[in-house]
């Protein structure tokens, strides 16, 4: 036996009972670990007899305690408890919301208006589109499972964790009626439920909103459902704007696929029509619910006031500029920095962008391979002037074609030599013959030199003129082709007399 004070596995101890369904009971309760206020829900013992439920009871629980939404009531434990006269109980333990059902409100205020109307049916639609996300249906929406805070902010609770094949025993005339008068056309007549299902439910508990009453009555509750699955409801009252009109319209629809895509959807379509009607009333009698405390954000709605916007505050110059007579080099370019354009001393800021900054990168990173090449052109040459500048026959006076042997003309350079007519002499220790391949020139052996005639011999003062700007012809040879010393002289001598 359940009462007040009962300690539920040593932790969560009951307090008030606030309310009772078709499930079981819930108490105001205390957990005794944490130091907090909890809400405690006891399932009915005839539920706890059923296996099959039970473990769906528990599965979904698990699934609940994931979601994390502010229009969500939190679930926080899940457990069996044994009582002091030996039954079991199993037990739900959710978040404690301080607020009063959506039911009692209408009962209170007679109906409540379209913008406050459509501002709960936004946040309500908002919570069930998480929940749809996690592939959990409600079931069960009605307006005494949407508690309203003093704020304004609306909680859905009571979720229809699980459904027992033995539901259809309960005979508790008020209950069933209650859950008949939101029911879908599809609960109505045995079909799967769906997030279409919730849609519909949200729409009837709309609908009683601005009508004071559900959409249906009967005299008992199977004829209320058929009514869900066979008639349309009254229309509302005449001061309802024609916005709001269609969106319960559409979220009542007979067939699923007529109504709203999602609860996202249709909370999208709610705020707009809040929005609308907020619009066309006055800031002072704006109803407290739809603008005190908006519901959180929805996908696709617009906010009924939008935020103030700060100021953006104006950039200050930082140093003053003048137009320079005559204007300097570079005085007209933007991206200099204001000193360079006044003509006063380099200055550099941190807001102007610089020279490199206004180069694109791919500019930048074309003009590195660029100068490479220049650099390699330049560096050719130098070594190219170095190297024609050590050559032997770079002197004054001397051309770059192969040494003409005495009778033929200097301006012919380049073309090969015609065959002495002459028997060969000595040509003495100067005469060389022309090199034939790259490398240094050497020196020919004894049997192939030639001896031009007399005739042909260059003079002495001809000579003298092409020793003239530097030494001997022997040393204008590279260093290392010089073979000096006596060994050399006495080889030429040698030769010499050997050719006489």
């Amino acid at each position: 036996m359940l009462t007040r004070g009962v300690l539920l596995d040593d932790r969560y101890r009951l307090g008030d009972r606030v309310a009772t369904g078709g499930m079981g009971a819930v108490w105001r309760g205390t957990d005794v670990l944490l130091e907090r206020e909890v809400a405690v829900k006891v399932l009915l013992p005839s539920l706890v007899a059923d296996a099959e439920f039970t473990a769906r009871f528990r599965a979904e629980a698990r699934m609940l305690a994931a979601l994390r939404h502010p229009g969500v009531v939190a679930v926080h434990d899940v457990g069996q408890a044994a009582l002091a006269d030996g039954s079991r109980v199993d037990y739900l333990v959710m978040e404690y919301v301080e607020g009063e059902p959506l039911s009692a409100r209408v009962r209170t205020a007679g109906r409540l208006d379209a913008a406050t109307t459509m501002s709960v049916l936004a946040q309500a639609a908002d919570a069930l589109h998480t929940a749809h996300l996690a592939g959990i249906v409600h079931r069960d929406v009605k307006p005494g499972n949407l508690l309203v805070k003093a704020d304004g902010r609306v909680v859905l609770v009571d979720f229809g964790i699980a459904r027992s094949r033995s539901m259809a025993g309960l005979t508790a005339a008020n209950m069933v009626l209650g859950t008949a008068a939101y029911m879908s056309p599809e609960q109505a007549t045995g079909q799967p439920v769906a997030a279409a299902t919730d849609v519909y439910a949200l729409g009837a508990v709309a609908y009683f909103c601005l009508a004071g009453q559900p959409p249906f009555d009967g005299d008992n509750p199977l004829a209320v459902a058929l009514r869900h699955a066979q008639d349309e409801p009254a229309p509302l009252p005449p001061d309802t704007p024609p916005a709001v009109v269609a969106v319960i319209a559409r979220a009542m629809a007979k067939r699923p696929a007529d109504r709203y895509a999602s609860a996202a959807e249709l909370a999208a379509a709610a705020a707009d029509a809040r929005d609308a009607t907020l619009a066309s009333i006055p800031p002072a009698a704006r109803p407290p619910w739809a603008v005190a405390a908006p519901a959180p954000p929805v996908v696709g709605a617009t906010p009924a006031v939008a935020p103030p916007v700060p100021p953006v505050p104006s950039p200050t110059p930082s140093v003053p500029t003048r137009a320079p007579t005559p204007q300097p080099v570079g005085a007209t370019d933007p991206t200099l920095p204001p000193a360079f354009r006044a003509g006063l001393a380099p200055i550099r800021t941190e807001t102007g962008p610089t020279r490199e900054d206004s180069l694109p990168t791919s500019s930048r990173r074309r003009r590195g391979p660029l100068l490479v090449g220049v650099g390699a052109i330049i560096l050719i040459a130098l070594v190219g002037g170095a190297v024609a500048a050590l050559r032997p026959d770079a002197g004054p006076g001397r051309t770059t074609g192969p040494a003409a042997l005495a009778g033929e003309s200097t301006s012919g350079a380049g073309v090969a030599p015609r065959p002495p007519t002459t028997p060969p002499r000595d040509p003495g220790p100067v005469a060389r013959r022309a090199p034939t391949g790259p490398g240094p020139p050497h020196r020919p052996a004894a049997t192939d030199r030639v001896r031009p005639p007399a005739a042909a011999r260059p003079s002495a003062a001809r000579h003298r003129g092409r020793r003239r700007p530097g030494r001997p012809v022997a040393d204008r040879r590279p260093v290392a082709a010089r073979r000096v010393g006596p060994t050399r002289t006495r080889r030429c001598r040698r030769a010499a007399a050997a050719t006489r």
